[in-house]
């Protein structure tokens, strides 16, 4: 690194470390929502089952156990830790605490490779402190967070570094943690196709070793019970955000919404599949940038409600731009905290709902700012043919140039060997 990056670096790690110390710190200092006593709850039955037939396991007092495999078995050994008088509020949300920190960098790597370094540290530092993460990691918990993190990581590994197999294990992980970043893993086997058969198939490779370790024995033990749990799960019928808050509000009737919250989502997930798709498609380069897409598209239109969802596109959309992640920060980050200090995530007041619908907007607002573009890019290309060929890696900016996207100014890639 040059005198510059290094310090830039040493002062987002700086701030992302000092971060973390203070979600640490307000998880040590609140009892958080509902979601820590179940998670107990969870760990003590997978404790007194395995984390592979707790799927099929009734739980009664507790809420539907719907998290996947890899989460099973990160509870059980939290259970050990906490039956050694390891306090059991922190430590349940210490890995959000932890994957927020390792986001952030991932956001500042990111960002500089195709943008300058003033953008990478504004947009890190941002990430580092957006008010929706510190509330939802800090406070809330739960693996959406770790989920996210592993996203990016796949991407990054995959089309900045060069480590198909790392990729391929980390896309694994990502799904194995929470079940959301499932839109991102379509764009990740495509941009790996985009880089030739051999990255190919040593991201599949590692993919599917770890997910045969990982999902093989519940698949195979209580095939109906993780279809049932995970994989069928719906969501809870809450609906203080989004596309089913709107039709309610608007009177729509209730067995239309009740379509949408069935059948109709899965059609809303195979379509933001194929954005992600698309966006890599053009060029692999884009994979960071088409995860972040993804995940704010799929927060924009969930047919589910939680207020820890809201953590789903926070750091990513640093990485569509610095505007993007700022505004969402800061309205829904708002959102959020009140929230939670009145300890009813599940019960939002009207003025929450409103300023969430704000949120929404915004939220929309910066989908479209990474969508059109790209969108404006491909009809301009269709009208000229394809440009020259560049060197392997170099992508066209998606973007404004004075944005700061993850497609700014692009650079070639340091590939290293796996």
């Amino acid at each position: 690194m040059s005198g510059p990056e290094r310090r830039a670096w040493l002062l987002v790690t700086g701030v992302a470390v000092t971060a973390f110390i203070a979600k640490m710190a307000l998880a040590a200092h609140t009892r958080g929502p509902a979601d820590v006593r179940f998670f107990w709850g969870f760990a003590r039955a997978i404790a007194r089952t395995d984390p592979v037939r707790v799927y099929a396991e009734p739980l009664p007092w507790l809420p539907v156990y719907n998290h996947p495999p890899l989460a099973s078995w990160m509870l059980l050994v939290m259970e050990k830790l906490a039956q050694l008088h390891v306090p059991w509020r922190p430590l349940i949300r210490f890995p959000a605490c932890l994957a927020d920190l390792v986001t952030v960098l991932l956001v500042f790597a990111i960002v500089r490779r195709r943008g300058s370094l003033r953008t990478a540290v504004l947009c890190a530092l941002g990430a580092a402190l957006c008010p929706v993460l510190v509330a939802t990691s800090g406070y809330h918990g739960n693996t959406d967070s770790v989920a996210v993190m592993f996203a990016f990581a796949a991407a990054w590994l995959l089309v900045d570094r060069k480590m198909p197999v790392a990729a391929g294990i980390a896309a694994t992980l990502c799904v194995s943690v929470k079940l959301i970043p499932v839109v991102a893993v379509p764009l990740l086997f495509a941009a790996a196709w985009r880089l030739g058969r051999p990255a190919l198939v040593r991201f599949t490779t590692g993919a599917g070793a770890l997910f045969a370790l990982v999902w093989g024995p519940p698949l195979l033990l209580v095939p109906g019970g993780l279809k049932a749990n995970v994989l069928e799960y719906a969501g809870g019928n809450f609906s203080f955000w989004g596309l089913v808050r709107f039709a309610r509000w608007g009177g729509v009737p209730e067995p239309y919404v009740q379509l949408l919250r069935g059948e109709g989502h899965w059609l809303i997930v195979a379509a933001i599949m194929a954005v992600g798709v698309w966006l890599v498609w053009r060029d692999a380069d884009r994979a960071p940038y088409a995860v972040a897409v993804t995940l704010a598209l799929l927060l924009l239109l969930s047919t589910a409600s939680g207020v820890q969802y809201l953590a789903w596109p926070a750091a990513g959309l640093f990485v569509i731009g610095l505007w993007q992640g700022l505004a969402y920060g800061a309205v829904v980050g708002g959102v959020t905290a009140s929230v939670y200090s009145g300890q009813r995530p599940v019960h939002w007041t009207g003025a929450e709902m409103a300023f969430g619908a704000l949120g929404w907007v915004v939220l929309a607002l910066a989908a479209a700012s990474a969508l059109l573009p790209a969108v404006r890019q491909a009809r301009a290309a269709r009208r000229t043919g394809p440009p020259p060929a560049g060197p392997r890696g170099a992508v066209p900016p998606p973007a404004a140039a004075d944005r700061p996207s993850v497609a700014d100014r692009p650079t070639a890639a340091t590939t290293t060997g796996e």
